[in-house]
């Protein structure tokens, strides 16, 4: 069967981080070769600056020239290189706003979800109805806190003569339970409460004490 189909391939996907950094590696390695090319050229031109012309300073030159070219290979080769993982890390970031953006709208959704499951349950109408018992309410309580701070004043259909005549039946009533006592006589409101006990007899006056 798997000459016919062929063996399932086991092996993983790479993954944009590990392609860019598979580019990196390459990258690094461009750098070694750079560096050491860069060297070997700086060497000629030292000893191209101390030769004098002839065939010897030719072939030295020839062979500078030949490094230069390989230098600038590679050099191109990196630029290559280092816009590829640009691009790739480009597509990295792009890859990581759009999950951010997918998570923030998958949040969003609960959230209306919850507010609509929640809104569902208030009924306007009822609390419409609560307020206007409520201010219903606050009307009955001012009525009964008026009702009874009421002040009660004197009628209206009340003859202030005639209060006037009761006042002075009073004040004649008084005057007659005065003329019904004597001199020397205790009235009947302070006769109820006798003299002291511990009184003997009446006190003698100085001059009496004087002469004894």
């Amino acid at each position: 069967m798997n000459r016919l189909f062929g063996a399932k391939n086991n092996t993983p996907k790479p993954t944009l981080n590990s392609a860019i950094a598979n580019v990196d590696t390459r990258i690094e390695s461009i750098d070694v070769k750079l560096a050491k090319l860069t060297s070997e050229l700086t060497t000629y031109q030292q000893r191209l600056s101390r030769m004098r012309d002839g065939p010897g300073k030719n072939a030295i030159k020839q062979k500078a020239i030949k490094i230069l070219q390989q230098r600038k290979m590679y050099e191109s080769q990196k630029d290559q290189l280092q816009q590829q993982s640009w691009n790739m890390e480009q597509a990295g970031m792009m890859q990581d706003n759009l999950k951010n953006t997918m998570a923030t709208v998958d949040a969003m959704k609960t959230t209306q979800k919850e507010l609509k499951k929640q809104y569902g349950k208030v009924d306007i109408d009822k609390i419409d109805r609560l307020q206007d018992e409520m201010a219903e309410l606050m009307e009955v309580g001012n009525d009964i806190q008026e009702s009874i701070s009421r002040s009660y004043d004197v009628p209206e259909d009340v003859d202030e003569a005639e209060l006037d005549a009761e006042l002075e039946a009073l004040g004649d009533e008084v005057d007659l339970g005065a003329e019904g006592i004597g001199e020397g006589e205790m009235p009947s409101y302070l006769s109820e409460s006798a003299p002291p006990t511990f009184i003997d007899e009446a006190p003698v006056p100085k001059e009496q004490q004087a002469a004894t």
